[in-house]
């Protein structure tokens, strides 16, 4: 399990290339590598990895089909940095919200607007998506634990849009900062959101309504 709070970023210096497979290298400053070992679970951008070498700072990860298929980190390239959590453990304090660091979808960054102490940045979500988001609820973009400040319903042939703002501390401790109007991020809908209108919907349908 994760928090969503982003313990810092790390940069991506090798990917080694395999059919349909990847494999991620990383080096990961000293205090996000105390205490790991080969099998630990480590959030890159919201999504849930596996430790599968250790060599100095130089920390590998392998990425199958899917994975490169649903999330952002299959357009990674050396030199990218990504957002880094370590997973939680029992009696930690939960700062953001839970997170299984399973990615539902990629969103497209598709308005931006910057002020002195804060930024804006609307995301647009596949159509299929819109169901889950709600006002002042919880959503994980690229690893990150933030509340929906508004919700934009699809019209014609816009998809469902939503907005986060975005504090100069989450600005300064993770990649937010230099996303721009055409990137994509990674989207994990709050479990607890997902389950309930989920249920509702089976719940409906047994009823055809």
């Amino acid at each position: 399990m994760f928090t969503g709070i982003v313990q810092g970023t790390a940069e991506v210096v090798a990917i080694h290339e395999a059919e349909a497979f990847r494999t991620h290298v990383l080096s990961l400053p000293a205090a996000l590598r105390e205490g790991l070992a080969l099998g630990a679970s480590v959030a890159h951008n919201g999504v849930c990895l596996t430790v599968t070498a250790i060599e100095g700072e130089r920390v590998s990860f392998d990425l199958m089909r899917e994975t490169l298929r649903v999330t952002n980190l299959g357009a990674l390239k050396v030199g990218s940095r990504v957002n880094i959590e370590r997973a939680a453990r029992f009696g930690d304090e939960i700062g953001g919200h839970a997170m299984s660091g399973h990615v539902i979808c990629a969103a497209e960054l598709v308005e931006l607007d910057a002020a002195p102490n804060n930024r804006r940045l609307w995301f647009e979500v596949p159509r299929e998506m819109g169901r889950f988001l709600f006002e002042k609820g919880y959503i994980g973009v690229d690893g990150i634990s933030l509340t929906i400040g508004e919700v934009r319903s699809p019209t014609g042939d816009t998809a469902p849009r939503f907005c986060v703002n975005l504090i100069p501390e989450t600005l300064a401790r993770t990649t937010l900062d230099d996303r721009v109007p055409g990137d994509r991020v990674n989207i994990e809908v709050d479990p607890q959101t997902q389950a309930i209108v989920e249920t509702v919907e089976r719940v409906l349908e047994t009823r055809g309504l």
